[in-house]
Parts: structure tokens; C-alpha cells; sequence
């Protein structure tokens, strides 16, 4: 047989049986492989300097690497094609999006609309309290809130489901609290937690009173039945995360998915994340922009996670659906 012939016939064949799903000649990596190229990867584009970064789970899914990637202490699943060349920061449930489309299908939403005018634009920002992302959003905000002070009125609320464990649903409760009885020591609070996610020195940084506190948290979890809630898988998310229902109203009101979600006088904003371009976005929400408006501030994205430091890159990623 001609032997040009049969190199051509063999790769007709292998082009074939690619083509059906049968072989492949790309190389499978193993779960080894594929952890050690994802930690070297977000180490290398996707974190600031110094930032820890490790995978402490990877597993199989929907032909898929799952990796459990944790950022400074915060957990969030990632995926992997199996030869490596592919690295996704979240995965989008197919089924679920269609659900809640059809589910809120005909009803008002206020994705990309113009942001409308307000003597005073109230500012509510949506985060779980352990996201990288939340606290990426969180970073560039502080300063937007400080530069305008009164003359806006801004809120941190929190997704009504918690996919970080009970470090997070612990957390939100106290800032909760934090922000309600202690809302002069609030900012104080957040900039240091943000800083390690060491809630416990935070408090004492910003001298909270921590009896004060804990009766705060006890009436607030006995109101919405938080700690029980997350201890009856019943009542979790699609079954998947524990409810945290303390701004539920809000989050239906304004379909908030996931974290983070920045809502300026009842329209949701896309923003990017540094405080230059978040002060333009709510500044865009007065009536009369006052001198605030005017301070010169960073437009460099702080990093995502807990920690000092910026990201080369803008990020639209979230923790959530």
C-alpha cells in the first residue's frame, strides 16, 4: 500500500472519530494536573501579589474539572476543561437561568437602564460578606461614601442566600447589626475587615460593644430564623445554599442574582468596580451633583478578595447565579 496513502487515511480516520466524539487527540489531564495548573494560572493573572490562593477540592462535573478554589480564606467553585486549556471563574446553571426567566418573565428589570435622578440618590449595594468579588466592590465603594458623606444614603445589604458556609452567615448577621446600632462605626469596621476578614479584631478596632452586639444578633437571628434555617437543608436554595433572608424583600424587589449587585435609586448599575468609575456612576444619580463629585479619585480595580493591593483587569465576574 502506498504509504502517503495510509498517513492520509489514518488521519481521515482520526479527524472522524474526533468528530464523533470517539477519541481525541488532545491530552486528559489529571485532577494532580489540572490543580497545580489552575494554582499557577490565577497566581499568575488573576490575583494580586502576594494573595493566597489554594485548591482544596477538585472533582468531576458535567465532563469538567470542579475546583474548590479558596482566595484569602473565601471559597468559590471553578472550572476546568479536562486538557487545561480552558479556566471559567463560575459556571452558569442552564436550567435554573431559564426557570427564574420564565419565572420573572413580563415583570419590569432594571438591567441597563438609565439611572434616575435623586436630590439625595440612595445607594444599596448587595454582597455576601465572604465573595471575593463583594469585597472586591466593597474596596472601591469606600471611598465614593466617604468623598459624599450625607448626601447620599448608602447601605450594605446581603444576597438572600449564603454560599459561603456559616463563617459567612455569622458575619453578615454582625455587620447587619454593625450597621444598624453602630452606624458612625460601620465604615471603620468594614475598611478593617476587608483588610483580613478578622472580624473578631475588627470589633475592637472600631470599638464596638460587643454585649451590645450579641443581643442585636440573638433578637436578629431569632426574627428571621437564620442559624436554623441554615442547619434545615429544606429550606436551602434550590437545595444548594443556606437562605439568609434578612433583605429578601429587597432582593426580590430588585431581582438581585448574586454578588456583588449595585442598585442606585432603584436601578441597578453596571459599574466597574474601581472608585473613580463607581463615584461617576452614583454622581450620575443627582439631580445637582454637589462638590463630592469633583474629588479625584482611584481608578485602579482593587483586588478581588480580602487584602490591599489591584488587578491588572477590570472584573464582571460574581458569586451567585
Amino acid at each position: 500500500m502506498n504509504k502517503k496513502f495510509l498517513i492520509a487515511s489514518l488521519l481521515v480516520l482520526v479527524l472522524i472519530l474526533s468528530g464523533c466524539g470517539i477519541t481525541s487527540l488532545t491530552r486528559v489531564l489529571s485532577a494532580d494536573e489540572a490543580k497545580a495548573k489552575a494554582v499557577d494560572f490565577i497566581n499568575k493573572n488573576l490575583v494580586a501579589a502576594g494573595t493566597t490562593v489554594t485548591i482544596d477540592k477538585v472533582t468531576e462535573e458535567s465532563g469538567l474539572y470542579k475546583l474548590t478554589v479558596t482566595v484569602n480564606g473565601q471559597s468559590v467553585d471553578s472550572y476546568m476543561t479536562k486538557d487545561g486549556t480552558k479556566f471559567f471563574t463560575q459556571a452558569i446553571d442552564i436550567a435554573q437561568v431559564e426557570k427564574d426567566n420564565a419565572q420573572n418573565s413580563g415583570q419590569d428589570t432594571n438591567t441597563a437602564k438609565e439611572i434616575p435622578k435623586n436630590d439625595k440618590p440612595v445607594v444599596e449595594l448587595f454582597v455576601m460578606s465572604q465573595c471575593p468579588y463583594g469585597t472586591q466592590i466593597e474596596k472601591g465603594i469606600i471611598p465614593v461614601v466617604q468623598a459624599l458623606g450625607s448626601k447620599i444614603d448608602f447601605q450594605i445589604k446581603f444576597v438572600d442566600y449564603a454560599m459561603h458556609g456559616d463563617v459567612e452567615i455569622k458575619e453578615e448577621m454582625n455587620q447587619v447589626c454593625i450597621e444598624k446600632d453602630f452606624s458612625k462605626d460601620y465604615l471603620t469596621y468594614l475598611q478593617c475587615f476587608l483588610k483580613a476578614g478578622d472580624g473578631a479584631s475588627c470589633l475592637k478596632e472600631a470599638k464596638i460593644d460587643t454585649a451590645k452586639l450579641s443581643t442585636c444578633v440573638s433578637a436578629l437571628d431569632k426574627q428571621y430564623s437564620i442559624t436554623a434555617n441554615a442547619a434545615d437543608k429544606t429550606k436551602w436554595s434550590n437545595g444548594t445554599y443556606p437562605p439568609f433572608d434578612v433583605n429578601k424583600a429587597d432582593n426580590v424587589k430588585y431581582g438581585v442574582q448574586g454578588s456583588p449587585t449595585l442598585i442606585i435609586n432603584g436601578v441597578e448599575s453596571q459599574s466597574a468596580r474601581d472608585s473613580a468609575s463607581l463615584l461617576s456612576a452614583i454622581c450620575s444619580g443627582f439631580n445637582t451633583a454637589p462638590s463630592g463629585c469633583s474629588t479625584k479619585l482611584s481608578s485602579d480595580t482593587p483586588a478581588a478578595g480580602f487584602g490591599t493591593g489591584t488587578s491588572d483587569t477590570a472584573s464582571s465576574a460574581s458569586c451567585g447565579n
